[in-house]
């Protein structure tokens, strides 16, 4: 197995195949912890479930900026929602946007009902350019948000229209069941950045009349893109690993 050279794995025990694998499962699927380990286990690497999570946090972002690094330019029109989610039993909202085909723009957890603005100036940040549509509910702080940066853009409020934006919230709340609800307006924060620009990376927006060999062209491309920016030469192998188990990620 070869092992990479990106001194972000430095002082770990375990191979970069076998972190880049775990963060993967982590973020990609909705599994739990005890999930994760129970996989890994199946393959012979006894990683304890409290070590993905560590993993998580260190290699998520750095995994992350990668891939927007990577990510081609996304739609010109912007589908943009907000969900109440309840965190240390207080409630939040969370502002998402995404685009016409599907992909996350950004998110943003605030515990005012008035963060539209701030959601906007980072997909402004972003983007580099403003939208050509933008879909909101009827939401009044859209507007204002609009307004008061002066964006001279089509504004279209129908919750009708919307359901792009309703349906991206449905990973998340799967999530939120799995981990038993997010532990802080922070961690939500930094785990959903992670979550969903992995999941723009394996998103395939199939057309209607998309061949088998286009569909898998387009999966192995994203799994060519993973290894590349966990610098591994595969996910996973697919024999079992025998690797000795380790109760802490790193030295």
């Amino acid at each position: 197995m070869r092992t990479a050279k990106d001194p972000l794995y430095r002082r770990h025990r375990f191979p970069p195949e076998v972190i880049s694998y775990a963060v993967w499962l982590y973020f990609r699927f909705p599994l739990s912890l005890r999930m994760v380990e129970e996989m890994l286990a199946a393959r012979g690497i006894g990683v304890t479930y409290e070590t993905v999570p560590q993993w998580g946090r260190k290699f998520g972002k750095p995994f992350s900026d990668r891939i927007r690094q990577r990510a081609p330019a996304r739609g010109d029109k912007w589908h943009l929602d907000e969900v109440v989610i309840s965190i240390a039993g207080e409630q939040h909202w969370l502002w998402r946007a995404v685009d016409q085909n599907g992909f996350v723009l950004d998110v943003l957890i605030q515990r005012r009902t008035r963060a539209a603005q701030r959601l906007m100036k980072k997909l402004l940040k972003s983007a580099g350019t403003p939208p050509r549509v933008m879909i909101t509910d009827k939401l009044r702080s859209y507007g204002a948000a609009r307004a008061k940066m002066g964006l001279h853009v089509e504004h279209r409020q129908q919750k009708a229209l919307n359901n792009r934006a309703e349906n991206s919230h449905q990973p998340t709340r799967r999530r939120e069941r799995i981990m038993t609800r997010f532990k802080s307006s922070r961690q939500a924060q930094r785990f959903l950045s992670v979550h969903d620009q992995v999941a723009n990376l394996f998103h395939i927006p199939y057309p209607g009349a998309a061949t088998a060999d286009f569909r898998r062209a387009s999966r192995e491309r994203a799994f060519a893109t993973w290894r590349e920016i966990s610098m591994t030469s595969a996910i996973a192998d697919s024999r079992p690993l025998r690797i000795a188990s380790f109760g802490s990620a790193v030295d």
